[in-house]
């Protein structure tokens, strides 16, 4: 049964990408969905979105996705074979920053390391 969730957040992960670039103007330079978790009962999608830009323009993209739902559930109701179409929430993916910041400091570790 695992499997299955796996395949359907892989296939709502790239079918909403898809829809997204077809329909949704952003105020951020580059949004993209980094990851789909499905509820077992297949009803609830949480949506994680990575958007580079200022913090205010990362939260408007949560904000029209949000205003956009509907429309966006409708496009995958008709493009995906399934009983219910998951309700979708939107969430922003802050691990990239996390990443890169973690990056940075192990970077001024490395550089503050005497040499010997």
């Amino acid at each position: 049964m695992k499997h299955r969730i796996e395949r359907v957040c892989e296939v709502l992960k790239r079918e909403l990408g898809q829809a997204m670039v077809r329909e949704v103007t952003f105020p951020a330079q580059l949004v993209t969905v980094s990851g789909v978790d499905v509820t077992p009962d297949l009803k609830q999608a949480h949506v994680f979105i990575s958007a580079l830009g200022s913090p205010g323009e990362r939260r408007r993209v949560i904000t029209t996705l949000e205003a956009h739902r509907v429309m966006l559930q409708k496009e995958l109701s008709g493009r995906l074979a399934m009983k219910f179409t998951p309700h979708l929430n939107f969430h922003l993916d802050d691990s990239i920053e996390r990443g890169t910041r973690v990056l940075g400091i192990l970077d001024e570790l490395i550089e503050e390391e005497p040499n010997e």
